[in-house]
């Protein structure tokens, strides 16, 4: 779509979501429709929807049948379909639930772990009593394996598939000494399968920051990435370094897959590196797919990528400023601060223009 088409799509995407107030569904269970974001790109449209429902399932099953029928009603948009639809509760109710879960069923401490687990559950119940979960775990699987080709830059040996002169240096059992090539080609097209929601969660949040006119700290909306950041710089991700952060996600995934990959340019290429791995985790595990050597796999391709795991102190406050004291400085310790995010280590590193830092100016 060109900018006019676009500019008519959220128009029509707008009115139509506006119109609905609530939705009724069986045995009298209703779902009402607080607020929505509309975000459209070339290739399609994004929908935020806020809805208050007594399940996962049934919110899930709700919005879908209203963007649905929607589409089906606009003349303009009729030839448009669903591509995906996944709920998530809210942080604000996922907290409170936290708190007053006890015993060995409460949900898991970390929030992608939660946000598996929801998934997963809203999808076992999504499809009601035609759903199939092994053949949607099989359908997933397929399509992951037919993208892993699509990572050029990497080949098996960097998710611990031994090449021939490691595999004759040993015996027994394949697995016992490094990853099985299936384990290797199932991770790989996790990446793949994991950069489109990277990006499309990444383009979500961009629009609610730049709509709201705020940042991630002080703005009331969830966020589907931005907020799993290093928290103590939450005040600076406004909906300009949301931009940025989501060009340097692109640009990297980019020479993953064009085959032109050598080295992590910068800092927040490593974290967007990080939000990667978590979300092929999290579409794995969804589905039941993130066994142990899929896990294995993805664990290589982490050690093999990452020059080192510094910016993992950014999540922990006591080391914050380490990069500047003098034991930072004598173990070589690249700046971390978030002005150093998008500078490259090195002149041989590629950062894209548009989020690499501007130069200072020289001083007259």
């Amino acid at each position: 779509m060109d900018p006019l088409q676009r500019a008519g799509a959220v128009a029509i995407l707008e009115s139509g979501l506006d119109s609905v107030e609530g939705i009724e569904g069986p045995d009298g269970m209703e779902a009402d429709l607080h607020e929505t974001i509309v975000a459209v790109y070339p290739g399609g449209a994004l929908l935020k929807i806020f809805v208050d429902a007594p399940a996962l399932e049934f919110a899930e099953e709700a919005v879908r049948s209203v963007v649905g029928e929607l589409l089906e009603r606009s003349e303009l948009l009729a030839e448009w379909t669903v591509d995906r639809c996944e709920v998530q509760l809210h942080p604000d109710l996922t907290q409170e639930s936290l708190a007053a879960a006890d015993g060995p069923d409460a949900p898991p401490d970390d929030p992608v772990s939660r946000k598996a687990r929801h998934a997963a559950q809203a999808a076992a119940g999504s499809g009601g009593d035609d759903y199939d979960a092994a053949a949607d775990a099989a359908d997933t699987r397929d399509r992951m394996l037919a993208m892993a080709a699509e990572l050029r830059s990497f080949s098996p040996v960097m998710f611990g598939v031994l090449d021939d002169e490691d595999e004759e240096g040993g015996e027994g059992d394949e697995h016992d000494f490094g990853a099985l090539p299936e384990d290797a080609k199932l991770a790989a097209g996790a990446l793949v399968y994991g950069m489109h929601v990277l990006v499309d969660e990444l383009f979500q949040d961009v629009q609610t920051l730049s709509r709201e006119r705020t940042n991630v700290a002080e703005c009331d909306r969830p966020f589907w990435l931005l907020e799993e950041l290093p928290e103590r710089y939450a005040l600076q991700y406004d909906a300009h370094f949301a931009r940025r952060f989501l060009v340097t996600a692109i640009a990297l995934t980019t020479r993953f897959t064009n085959g032109s990959f050598v080295q992590l340019s910068c800092v927040a290429e490593e974290l967007a590196l990080r939000l990667l791995l978590r979300e092929a985790e999290v579409c794995l595990d969804v589905v039941g797919l993130l066994d142990p050597g899929v896990s294995d796999a993805l664990e290589s391709f982490a050690a093999n990528v990452y020059e080192d795991m510094d910016h993992e102190w950014l999540y922990d406050d006591s080391m914050d400023g380490i990069d500047e004291s003098p034991v930072g400085k004598a173990l070589g310790i690249a700046p971390m601060s978030i002005g150093s995010w998008f500078t490259p280590f090195n002149e041989g590193r590629y950062v894209h223009p548009y989020a690499e830092d501007e130069p200072k100016k020289a001083a007259s």
